[in-house]
């Protein structure tokens, strides 16, 4: 008997405490739910054990990654209406029932009968390894860097393009991503205020593309510092095959290591969120130690609405287990007033908030593009992440659950001068 779907479909209407958003198509061949909503492909029962054990977004991503769930038709349909059941900003509908209702007891009794025998899978391999002791130790943050970075810089070559920048782009109505891209790093460079000579200093320098960039179009002698030693490694080649080893060197660094200031210049791009909160001033404290006065500070990092309580603020757990372990996002205000702190004068603050969900889709579609290669390069499971962390981030800014500002400060000098013009926003 083929009658998975409608169980399904009814079962989560009880658990929900309203209808499901959904149309799903079960294991077993059957179908049910909203004609013409997204269609989730429960191609497993293995899934509902992963998601009876981790209720919400982690049991969700489980069964994704571990090819479990899937989509027909188009992903952001469906992460759109999955939005109100996974973030708490969306009238959250798992909010609407209790574990006190003896409907919504029975209905889980009846959920894990439909589950088959437990006890639920191990997590898919692509999920992080359990991590212990203090965060954002520098061996720690070598671990986290390197989960997500050495993936393989092939398999980044067929996401980001030929730009190679994994951050977001700054488009015109008209562009391209490669286009965007160059506009991004050449915004940053005008801020900066980069001239012939100067010294700049990169952090979580990437592939290299904003060195290449400042070096090349501007003649600044450059530093770029990352922890991924494949992103080292396909910047210095990049270095190489332009020219440019006297302008541009690249090390496997952390930032809190660097002696060798004091630097004209220093860019921050995409790099922050794996600072921490509990760091964050060490950070903003090194960057200015390390800047001459007058030297200006380009920080470019995403940002997340404030929370009425920051102390409820927990760490995404789909992002920490897959994408980014012991990544953090701070409100903008959080990190302006670190920033101040730390000694900075914040003379700028530019939203790009809807820039980052056109990059976020461009990536998509490139991914997809190139599914069968991706997939040959990592594994079937690592691209699943991806597709999914993408899609979902691309929908978190037009949302505006997920902002992106680009925050230009200066260590000002013992008198207080900036070295700014006075019409900052004409970058010269």
């Amino acid at each position: 008997m083929s009658d998975a779907a409608p169980r399904l479909t009814k079962l989560a209407g009880v658990l929900l405490g309203a209808p499901l958003p959904l149309r799903i198509r079960a294991w077993d061949g059957s179908e049910a739910g909203p004609p013409g909503a997204p269609v989730l492909v429960v191609g497993h029962r293995r899934a509902l054990r992963r998601l009876l054990w981790k209720p919400g977004e982690l049991g969700l991503a489980r069964g994704w990654v571990a090819g479990e769930l899937d989509v027909d038709g188009d992903l952001y349909e469906l992460l759109d209406a999955l939005a109100g059941l996974l973030w708490e900003r969306e009238p959250g509908l798992r909010t609407r029932t209790s574990l006190r209702d003896p409907k919504v007891r029975g209905a889980l009794r009846s959920l894990a009968s439909l589950a088959g025998p437990w006890p639920a899978p191990a997590p898919p391999p692509e999920e992080s390894v359990r991590r212990s002791g203090p965060l954002h130790t520098r061996r720690r943050d070598q671990q986290a860097i390197s989960h997500h970075y050495d993936v393989g810089n092939e398999f980044y070559e067929r996401v980001l393009g030929p730009s190679m920048v994994y951050s977001c782009a700054y488009w015109r109505e008209d562009g391209t991503l490669e286009e965007a891209q160059h506009e991004k790093l050449d915004l940053v460079c005008r801020k900066l205020g980069l001239r012939e000579g100067d010294r700049l200093l990169d952090v979580g320098c990437g592939w290299g593309s904003m060195a290449l960039h400042a070096a090349r179009e501007y003649g600044a002698r450059v530093t770029g510092v990352t922890l991924s030693r494949e992103q080292a490694a396909y910047a210095l080649k990049r270095v190489a095959e332009e020219g440019l080893a006297d302008r541009v060197e690249i090390r496997v660094q952390d930032y809190r290591d660097v002696r060798d200031g004091p630097y004209d210049a220093i860019s921050s791009i995409g790099m922050a969120e794996h600072v921490g909160s509990e760091r964050y001033r060490e950070y903003a404290r090194t960057l200015h130690g390390l800047l001459h006065p007058g030297g200006r500070l380009l920080n470019h990092q995403i940002a997340r609405p404030p929370e009425q309580d920051e102390s409820a603020y927990r760490i995404d757990e789909f992002i920490d287990a897959y994408v980014f372990p012991d990544g953090e996002l701070s409100p903008l205000g959080s990190t302006v007033t670190e920033l101040e702190r730390a000694g900075f004068e914040v003379r700028d603050v530019e939203s790009i908030r809807e820039h980052y969900a056109l990059t976020l889709r461009a990536w998509v579609r490139n991914l997809e593009e190139h599914w069968e290669r991706a997939v040959r390069l990592t594994s079937p499971g690592r691209a699943r992440v991806w597709r999914l962390y993408m899609a979902a981030s691309a929908l978190g800014f037009e949302r505006n659950h997920l902002g992106v500002n680009q925050i230009l400060a200066v260590r000002t000098s013992a008198t207080g001068d900036s070295s700014l013009p006075l019409r900052t926003r004409e970058w010269t």
